[in-house]
């Protein structure tokens, strides 16, 4: 699933290509996709004519703010932009957007098509069809909407991200330090990549009590997590499987991985061989003598 890295990757690229960008037409061939208004045809009759503005991302959320193109009358039918609330999207496990300058056939995994006057399209493409869209129209909350987005955690790399929040979700917890770290509530936008990347960087084994976690080590991890994310970002975030950014390429931080899916390959520091193991139902990678 993409993480953080890999939706902020995302995320840079829709604002550098999407500039202006008006939606003229949309192509649902997967209803499913649109997880909000349940009614396709009510999600194409609000999006249409919106121009795509900013866009956010929380956890790994993608957020665009919408305008609505319209005419006010008693200014000679002069165009202007009212707000038209947010299109938002999850990419869950496979999901990746495309651009193109040009139209042409869709590929059998292509779900939502999104064109403008000059027929550019954004396609967004799942091969798992995990991947949700919703349009939340102005003066509806989108944290009431997608139960997810309100009960998201921190962001890591952002200020409120720091050693007092941390000590205070950590130091009661008796779950792995793992677990702790997946938990979008905790903190948003972690997963199994970058939970094993981060525990490796700080020299914690993965399954060890978070309560047990001092504050030396503490402060290692949070040092850790902005590192390994900053890393992955500025690499383009990771490739092993679905994962491609907006021009179709492939993350590049898998190359520099430590021990996310190195199990049985000596390790980076200390030339034992990395571990594996299965924890809360995911694979966790970690190095014994390396972490403690």
């Amino acid at each position: 699933m993409p993480e953080l890295p890999e939706v902020e990757t995302v995320k840079r690229g829709l604002e550098k290509k999407l500039k202006n960008f008006i939606i003229r037409d949309i192509e649902i061939l997967r209803s499913s996709t649109i997880a909000f208004p349940k009614d396709n045809k009510e999600f194409i009759e609000g999006v249409t004519h919106s121009k795509i503005g900013k866009w956010q991302r929380r956890g790994k959320y993608l957020i665009a703010n919408l305008e609505k193109y319209s005419k006010d009358a008693k200014k000679k039918n002069n165009p202007y932009y009212k707000d038209n609330g947010y299109l938002i999207i999850h990419l869950r496990m496979t999901g990746y957007f495309n651009w193109l300058k040009n139209k042409n056939t869709p590929c059998k995994h292509t779900r939502v098509r999104f064109f403008d006057e000059n027929n550019r399209e954004l396609r967004f493409v799942d091969v798992r069809s995990f991947g949700q869209i919703w349009w939340v129209k102005h003066g509806l909350n989108p944290k009431e909407i997608i139960n997810g987005l309100g009960s998201l955690g921190p962001e890591p790399l952002e200020k409120d991200f720091n050693l007092k929040y941390l000590n205070k979700e950590i130091s009661k917890r008796t779950k792995p330090i793992k677990s702790v770290l997946l938990d979008q509530r905790i903190i948003a936008g972690i997963g199994n990549i970058y939970a094993d990347e981060s525990l490796y960087e700080a020299g914690i084994l993965p399954f060890r009590e978070a309560k047990t976690i001092n504050n030396d080590e503490l402060i290692r991890l949070k040092e850790s997590i902005i590192k390994v994310l900053e890393k992955s970002i500025g690499s383009g975030g990771t490739t092993f499987s679905d994962f491609r950014n907006i021009e179709g390429a492939n993350g590049d931080y898998s190359m520099q991985a430590n021990v996310y899916r190195r199990a049985g390959e000596k390790c980076k520091k200390c030339n034992n061989l990395i571990l594996r193991m299965k924890l809360s139902g995911r694979s966790t990678h970690w190095c014994n003598f390396c972490q403690k």
